[in-house]
C-alpha cells in the first residue's frame, strides 16, 4: 500500500531499476508517515562514506505525538540496504553517471519501506515528448469510448 508518490521523478528522469530501502525513523516520524504527513516532492538521495541517505524528505510532526521532543521535519534519514546493493550503486552512480531518486514510501508487511529508483536525468525534450505520448493517449482513450457508444 502506497504512502506517497514521487510523480516529479518520473517526469524528470529516465528509471533504469528499481531497489526497496528500509528507512531509519524516529518514533514520531513512523506515527506522522502513518497519518499521511510525508511529502518526497523535493527529496533526494546521496551516498556519503559508503551509506546512503534520504535528504529533503518532509515529515509534518503531529501536535500531540511530539510533546516531549523537538522534531526536525526535513532531517537527513539513513536507508537501509544490503551491502551488495550499495556496492552496485556506488559503482553506478560514480562512474556512470547515474542518480538516486526517491520513488515511493510505502509497507511491506507493516514496515514503512521506500522505492528508489537509479536514474538518468531527462533532456527538455525529452519531456515534451513524453508529455505529448501521455496526451495522444489520453486523446485515444476518448476516441475510443467515444466510437464505442
Amino acid at each position: 500500500m502506497s504512502i506517497a508518490q514521487n510523480k516529479k521523478a518520473f517526469h524528470d528522469y529516465f528509471i533504469e531499476e528499481k531497489y526497496e530501502a528500509g528507512i531509519v525513523l524516529e518514533g514520531w516520524e513512523v506515527k506522522a508517515i502513518r497519518e499521511g504527513r510525508v511529502n518526497l516532492k523535493e527529496s533526494y538521495v546521496i551516498i556519503q562514506r559508503g551509506e546512503i541517505y534520504l535528504i529533503g524528505c518532509h515529515i509534518t510532526a503531529m501536535g500531540t505525538a511530539s510533546t516531549h521532543i523537538r522534531p526536525d521535519a526535513t532531517r537527513t534519514r539513513k536507508l537501509l540496504l544490503h551491502n551488495a546493493q550499495i556496492a552496485k550503486l556506488i559503482g553506478q552512480v560514480e562512474r556512470a553517471g547515474y542518480t538516486l531518486v526517491p520513488l515511493d514510501m510505502h509497507y511491506t508487511r507493516g514496515r514503512i519501506k521506500i522505492e528508489i529508483g537509479l536514474a538518468k536525468g531527462k533532456k527538455q525534450y525529452d519531456k515534451r515528448d513524453a508529455e505529448k505520448e501521455r496526451d495522444w493517449q489520453r486523446e485515444r482513450g476518448r476516441i475510443m469510448r467515444a466510437a464505442n457508444k
